[in-house]
């Protein structure tokens, strides 16, 4: 913090860039935290699922590698219907957390009186997968209600020195189907877009550069095996036809 003498800004801001996300719609395979409780103590009991209760059980599941939405929260199955205690099964594919939550407040109606009862929905952290030239690839969770995609990218240990950043490979699930995007993370434009934010079941897959440097990680190693094999070959054959 000294005074360098400098004319210069020292630092650099762009304009405020607004976000364009649009809402969540829950899917097949969505698991999602869903919170009931009303002024009865009986009905109470009865939307409570085994084990939501026992917080020392909660924390030994997580430090056990277990995940604590996945234990104890709702699962979407492949036609997107949830089964809650007492209500039944519930459709809620296509939904919005927001009209979720008014789904099942119209169940819960049937049971208490008006303004009885609190009803929260959670999407249970954001689940994706990364694929490709990242330096921990595998399956992520992030226990955020929204994620961006550099937030996601550091999640998966960041993307290695092969790999092509202008052309990020985003695979989006969708009620009715897939959808494939090609994403550039050098264009500021992406703050922008519908894709900074990481959605639930997300695929994120990188891409390695066509010319691979030979000092790049990885490759450095593997090229002087190579010349360090064929070095060997070379000096074995000339000392077989030497004798």
């Amino acid at each position: 913090m000294q005074d360098l003498g400098v004319t210069d800004p020292v630092v650099s801001t762009s304009e405020i860039i607004p976000y364009n996300a649009e809402e969540y719609m829950l899917q097949s395979n969505d698991i999602i935290e869903i919170n009931i409780k009303t002024t009865s103590a009986e009905i109470n009991q009865l939307f409570e699922m085994t084990g939501t209760s026992n917080s020392n059980g909660n924390m030994m599941g997580v430090q056990n590698g277990g995940d604590i939405f996945f234990m104890n929260g709702f699962f979407l199955d492949r036609n997107g219907i949830v089964e809650l205690p007492l209500i039944g099964e519930l459709n809620l594919k296509g939904h919005t957390l927001k009209q979720a939550k008014e789904v099942i407040e119209n169940k819960v109606r049937q049971f208490v009186n008006e303004d009885e009862y609190f009803v929260r929905v959670r999407l249970g952290g954001i689940r994706f997968s990364a694929l490709g030239e990242f330096n921990s690839p595998g399956k992520q969770t992030i226990l955020q209600n929204s994620v961006t995609i550099f937030e996601a990218i550091a999640a998966a240990g960041d993307l290695n020195l092969i790999a092509k950043r202008e052309e990020i490979v985003l695979i989006r699930q969708y009620p009715e189907g897939s959808q494939i995007n090609k994403i550039n993370l050098l264009d500021k434009n992406l703050l922008s877009s519908d894709f900074y934010f990481i959605r639930p079941n997300d695929v994120l897959y990188a891409e390695p550069l066509k010319a691979r440097e030979v000092g790049s990680e990885g490759n450095f190693l593997q090229t002087l095996t190579f010349v360090t094999s064929l070095v060997s070959t070379v000096a074995l054959v000339i000392a077989l036809i030497s004798k």
